[in-house]
């Protein structure tokens, strides 16, 4: 499990491509109601969040398709590993969310599932729109354009 560096929230799983398939626009932090084999399972860190979006099912938020492995030691106890799992958001981003999904044609994407410094599991959600090819090559080049610019000034001294 990686440590984010700009506060001390241990990264369970991460959506890298996330950002290169979609733009941004806002994020938020919500909540996650699991199981205890959950919880147990996503401490060793092997959960994957890939394929997962959030959508609304009725008033709630759900997180779907997000894979979290059975926890060998729990036997018959143990949980499904992709269904549904409900978001802990407040009234007002729950609102701010169906509006943007419903009328703007915005996306909800999972960006990280992570533990805060309480050990609460946490999820890093974002607002997005998807991106058209053009801007998927243009992103590609920005980055490609920094690192180059970063060897460059590196070798300069």
């Amino acid at each position: 499990m990686a440590k984010d560096p700009k506060n001390n929230n241990r990264i369970v799983a991460d959506n890298r491509k996330a950002r290169y398939n979609y733009e941004i626009l806002d994020t938020y932090e919500a909540g996650i109601a699991l199981t205890g084999t959950e919880v147990k399972s996503l401490r060793e860190g092997k959960a994957t969040i890939g394929e997962s979006y959030a959508g609304p099912s009725g008033e709630e938020f759900f997180l779907f398709n997000a894979y979290i492995p059975e926890y060998l030691q729990a036997n018959r106890f143990n949980h499904e590993t992709k269904r549904p799992r409900r978001l802990l958001l407040h009234k007002r981003q729950i609102n701010k969310l169906l509006g943007a999904t419903q009328r703007e044609g915005f996306t909800v994407i999972p960006l990280k599932i992570y533990f805060n410094d309480r050990g609460r599991a946490k999820v890093e959600l974002g607002l997005g729109r998807g991106k058209k090819l053009h801007d998927k090559r243009e992103s590609e080049r920005e980055r490609d354009w920094s690192r180059e610019k970063a060897r460059l000034m590196r070798d300069k001294g």
